[in-house]
C-alpha cells in the first residue's frame, strides 16, 4: 500500500508551525462526507454476504471489504506499529514495522510522532485496505486533521479515529454512565479552527462519543470517541465503528492490532 499524496505525509525537521501549517492543508484535502466503494451495510465480525457500490453507485455481490486496524507499542525511541486485516471476522494479513521516533508525544502533533512509523508499515501490506481503522482521533482535532485524517489523506483511504479520551470539542450532553449502544454527537469549540471548506462553529459535528461497553453491576466504562479521518461522514464512522465493535471497549481492528504490537515488541 503506498501514499495517494505523498507530498502531505509527516516528515521529521519541521517547525511547530510548519506542522500546524501541513495539518491544515491535510484538513483542507480531507473529506468529511462519504465517499466509499463499499456499503456500511456489508460491514461486520461475521461473514454476512457482502453487497459493495461501483462507480455508478450501483450494487454488486462481492466479498465483505477489507478492514485494517493499526495500533502501535513502544521501544525507548522507537515505534513497532502494527497492521491487522480483517474481511468479516477472518483475519487475513498481519504486518509490522519497526521505525525511528523523531519527536515526543505533543498535544495535536501526534501524527507528527506515530504518523510516518503507520506509514512504514502500511507499505509492507499485500492486501489494499477498504476501511483504515485507527487507535487516535481523526476530524477531533485542533486543526481537524488527527493522526486519521492524517493518514487517510496521505493514503486516499477511507479511515476512522477511534479514541480513548477527547481531545478538543464539547459533547452534547455528558458522557458518564450511558447503556451500550449510546451516542451523543461532539461538537466544535474555540479550540477548533475553520480550515478550508470545513466551519468550526457550535453547529458542527465532528465526532460521536459512543459508548461500546458497560457493566450493569460497575457502569464506570468511559465511552470512546469516534470521529471520520477522511472519505466518511461522522454519522457512517460512528455507525461502523459499532458494527466492528466485539467482545471488548475497542473496535476489534484496533484491538487486535494492539495485541499484535505487543506480540511484535517482545521480539525486540
Amino acid at each position: 500500500m503506498h501514499p495517494a499524496n505523498p507530498d502531505l505525509a509527516p516528515r521529521p525537521g519541521l517547525s511547530r508551525d510548519e506542522m500546524e501549517a501541513l495539518q491544515r492543508r491535510v484538513a483542507e484535502t480531507a473529506v468529511f462526507e462519504d465517499d466509499i466503494a463499499f456499503d456500511p451495510a456489508s460491514v461486520s465480525l461475521g461473514d454476512p454476504n457482502a453487497t459493495t457500490l461501483d462507480g455508478a453507485g450501483k450494487s454488486d455481490d462481492s466479498d465483505p471489504p477489507l478492514v485494517a486496524g493499526i495500533d502501535q507499542a513502544f521501544l525507548d525511541d522507537s515505534a513497532v506499529s502494527a497492521v491487522v486485516v480483517l474481511r468479516g471476522g477472518e483475519v487475513v494479513e498481519r504486518v509490522h514495522a519497526v521505525s525511528d521516533l523523531d519527536l515526543p508525544y505533543v498535544p495535536g502533533l501526534l501524527s507528527f510522532r506515530e504518523g510516518g512509523p503507520i506509514l512504514d508499515a502500511l507499505a509492507k501490506l499485500d492486501t489494499d485496505p477498504d476501511l483504515l481503522v485507527f487507535d487516535g482521533s481523526g476530524r477531533i482535532h485542533f486543526r481537524q486533521a488527527g493522526l486519521a485524517t492524517h493518514v487517510g489523506v496521505v493514503c486516499d483511504v477511507p479511515s476512522i479515529g477511534v479514541a480513548k479520551s477527547l481531545l478538543c470539542g464539547d459533547p452534547d450532553e455528558s458522557v458518564d454512565g450511558h447503556p451500550v449502544g449510546w451516542k451523543t454527537p461532539i461538537r466544535a469549540d474555540d479550540s477548533v479552527d475553520a480550515v478550508g471548506g470545513h466551519p468550526a462553529t457550535p453547529e458542527t459535528i465532528l465526532g460521536y462519543a459512543y459508548q461500546s461497553r458497560q457493566y450493569e453491576s460497575n457502569p464506570i466504562v468511559n465511552p470512546l470517541y469516534v470521529s471520520p479521518g477522511h472519505r466518511l461522514s461522522p454519522e457512517t464512522a460512528v455507525d461502523l465503528v459499532a458494527r466492528l465493535g466485539g467482545d471488548y471497549k475497542l473496535p476489534e481492528p484496533t484491538r487486535l492490532a494492539d495485541a499484535y504490537a505487543d506480540e511484535a515488541k517482545a521480539q525486540y
